[in-house]
């Protein structure tokens, strides 16, 4: 069975089985709030970016919530992709509610958005987990490279691929006195295989297959030069930003912000 379609189904499930309210209230934060949902670090990096007048996207936007957010920061229009249908009535919901007229939403698979977007958008962002749902990031970034203008910047918010070495609480492999143990390889070619739900959205229940993938930093860094775009900044913390907050400050890169620009063609 193709993986995509499988997660679909899996996303679309656990959204079904979400957790009582889960994202009911976002549209409070994103009306009382100075970019929600973003973290410091994130937060100060989006700011340096010129978004008035712009067009902007979220690949992978789940809820809506991060490009909902982005919207305080002068874009003229934005578009979130998300390949779960229910999720997109959510985001859908969220900004009638906050007031936010210029954003929409379409579901979706990421590789098969429509060439009518073809450079169209000024910003694409990324967060955290999106890159994980794709075993091949090269037409990953290359879409996002066709959707984007010339010049336009291409935002990736995203744990830092050593996570992928490090056992979460809850698996076997996981010792709260041993945080400086390594469970799994930096090179992983497996993909890792869920049936529990999706942790921080559901309740835990037997569910149907997700099906996601590590990639290491040459391997995101590559695909992305690999498809017309350049490096501008990568900056590496020492902490979490969604999956878990036992290894922070422990010397782990846990989380990282790059930032790459679609290179002009003449």
């Amino acid at each position: 069975m193709d993986y995509i379609k499988s997660n679909k189904e899996a996303w679309e499930e656990a959204f079904d089985h979400r957790q009582e309210g889960w994202g009911e209230e976002n549209h409070i934060r994103l009306k009382n709030e100075n970019l929600p949902f973003f973290c410091a670090d994130a937060a100060a990096k989006l700011r340096e970016i010129d978004f008035n007048g712009k067009r902007i996207a979220q690949f992978c936007c789940n809820n809506g919530r991060e490009l909902l957010s982005l919207m305080q920061l002068g874009a003229k229009d934005g578009v979130g992709f998300d390949i779960a249908e229910n999720i997109i009535k959510q985001a859908e919901d969220t900004a009638k509610k906050a007031g936010i007229q210029n954003c929409r939403f379409l579901s979706c698979n990421i590789l098969d958005i429509d060439e009518t977007y073809n450079g169209q958008f000024d910003f694409i962002l990324f967060t955290i987990g999106a890159i994980t749902w794709f075993k091949d990031l090269k037409p990953l970034f290359q879409k996002a490279a066709d959707c984007l203008k010339p010049g336009g910047i291409l935002f990736i918010h995203d744990f830092h691929p050593m996570m992928n070495m490090l056992p979460m609480p809850g698996e076997p492999e996981f010792d709260e006195n041993q945080l400086d143990r390594i469970a799994y390889s930096y090179f992983r070619k497996e993909p890792w295989i869920e049936n529990e739900g999706m942790g921080y959205m559901s309740v835990s229940y037997p569910s149907k297959t997700f099906t996601s993938f590590s990639h290491t930093m040459s391997g995101i860094i590559n695909s992305v030069c690999d498809s017309q775009m350049r490096i501008v900044s990568l900056d590496e913390f020492d902490y979490d930003i969604g999956l878990s907050e036992v290894y922070d400050g422990k010397g782990f890169p846990l989380s990282y912000l790059l930032v790459a620009e679609k290179q002009q063609t003449f």
